[in-house]
């Protein structure tokens, strides 16, 4: 196999972005992602290892993929986490790293993950409200979060965004407060469309505030927002500016607006299985080819043949939709 040939699937797109999962335990309880009580966790020895982290990401790397996010459940769980930020860091070819967390370990961790060289980061926070919050995630720890925000503040991360999941007839108020929020802040807010990838089967079509509503509630308050020019036609995110000029919000619309036809984006959980969407029903192993001495010709015939079989796009919006059967927390955000 050539090494210089990219990742292209079989309709044309071309794949660079690797999500890893580090961990699918999480220290909240987020209603649309977990169960309150006994979640269902892998054995703790099927989590990949960090050095086996490494060496798939070096094959990966070779490529052609340049940049990585580090997801849980959540991975500020994962001990010693800034090691692997280091070693990532290190591979020839990745050029950019991010993490995505809930935020409630983020002051603690914040300076290390930093002097690790860890620099982009999305602190997952639907809303300021205390209660709400405490409904949400089943957890007291808006605090927490918010002290994690500021602490990346002081430290000089950025870009700093924060995602916040947007499920009707709920997060209505905090749409508003938390745009306010990020413009004081210089923080962008992600709205993501609720997505059916609940651990309960919550997810219902009606559930879910849409893009279009929230932009109407925000040019309310603001004004018309305006597209941002020269968007990056591959990331998931829809980005709007204020007509002020002050910040910028962007909209993750799963549901009602597809990014699919420009997804450059594979994923590997924790326990070691790549998945070319997030709601793919077939995963394929690279754990056991790692545990068994393989070859890095046979991990990129796995990462190539992953590609290879992306479909060209979820089906959410027909009847034909069968939701994963992991939940989000066992996937990786």
């Amino acid at each position: 196999m050539s090494a210089a040939a990219p990742l292209i699937d079989g309709f044309g797109r071309l794949h660079d972005n690797l999500r890893i999962s580090v961990t699918d335990r999480c220290n909240i309880r987020c209603f649309y992602c977990m169960p309150d009580a006994d979640p269902k966790y892998g054995p703790r020895e099927e989590v990949l290892t960090f050095e086996e982290i490494e060496r798939l990401v070096r094959v990966a790397a070779r490529l052609g993929v340049r940049k990585l996010r580090i997801t849980g459940g959540e991975p500020l769980i994962r001990r010693n986490l800034a090691h692997l930020i280091r070693a990532l860091r290190a591979i020839p070819g990745i050029e950019d790293i991010a993490l995505t967390t809930n935020g409630v370990l983020l002051a603690e961790r914040a300076a290390e993950l930093y002097d690790a060289g860890l620099r982009r980061i999305n602190v997952h926070l639907d809303t300021l409200d205390r209660e709400r919050f405490r409904t949400i995630t089943r957890r007291d720890e808006l605090h927490r979060v918010l002290e994690g925000v500021e602490a990346c503040r002081r430290l000089g991360y950025g870009p700093i965004k924060i995602n916040a999941v947007a499920v009707k007839n709920l997060v209505e108020p905090d749409i508003v407060p938390l745009a306010h929020y990020g413009r004081e802040r210089d923080i962008e807010i992600r709205y993501i469309e609720f997505m059916p990838l609940d651990a309960q089967g919550l997810w219902d079509r009606d559930r879910v505030l849409t893009t279009d509503d929230m932009l109407g509630m925000l040019a309310a308050e603001f004004g018309p927002l305006e597209p941002l020019p020269d968007a990056d036609p591959r990331a998931p995110a829809t980005e709007y500016r204020f007509a002020d000029g002050v910040g910028s919000v962007g909209f993750i619309p799963t549901v009602t607006k597809p990014f699919c036809l420009n997804c450059n984006r594979i994923r590997l959980t924790a326990d070691g299985k790549l998945r070319y969407c997030l709601f793919a029903i077939e995963e394929m192993d690279v754990r056991g080819l790692l545990r068994s001495g393989a070859s890095d010709d046979a991990l990129e015939g796995v990462l190539r043949a992953n590609v290879r079989a992306k479909w060209l796009g979820h089906e959410i919006n027909s009847a034909r939709f069968v939701a994963p059967p992991r939940p989000m927390y066992a996937i990786g955000g």
